[in-house]
């Protein structure tokens, strides 16, 4: 299988692999111990998750357009038909992982559990490790020079 046809991925697991995080954070909160975020003001922490989850589900909202836009794969099990370098793409080259782990943030703000950091943190690891590097291959043999001079003037994250 060529480049032009090779997908990055086999399943969807970007969905996955943060939904675990965030229910592995509900649970070791409920059963282990719970781990309470502390704020001089008792709604200033969900004010803040609120605003957080909102830029996130913008963020993923305005990726998923850029990427429809320009008529290319959304999830990794399509194979990318063109580079896209614009809108949220322009600062980070994985906006849509990025929205995920504030939301994942966000949501250990919004019900005040430190639980959600570490978790948000190994979520993005793994997606990192197991996910973004395997797009990143796909999108070097895809698109070579152009994916490469991307990288260097893009951050991966923020």
């Amino acid at each position: 299988m060529n480049a032009y046809r090779a997908k990055p991925l086999r399943y969807p697991w970007p969905p996955l692999i943060y939904g675990a995080a965030i229910a592995l954070a509900l649970a070791a909160d409920r059963l282990v111990a719970p781990m309470p975020l502390v704020a001089p003001n008792p709604v200033l922490l969900p004010i803040i998750g609120f605003a957080l989850a909102l830029l996130a589900v913008s963020l993923d909202i305005w990726a998923v357009k850029t990427l429809m836009e320009r008529q290319t794969a959304v999830l990794g099990t399509g194979c990318a038909r063109h580079l896209v370098t614009c809108g949220p793409f322009r600062f980070s080259r994985n906006p849509i992982y990025l929205g995920y782990t504030l939301l994942t943030l966000s949501l250990g703000l919004i019900i005040s559990s430190a639980w959600f950091l570490p978790a948000a943190l190994i979520a993005a690891m793994t997606a990192q490790w197991s996910i973004i590097r395997c797009e990143e291959q796909h999108l070097e043999q895809r698109f070579g020079f152009d994916y490469e001079c991307y990288c260097k003037r893009t951050r991966r994250w923020i």
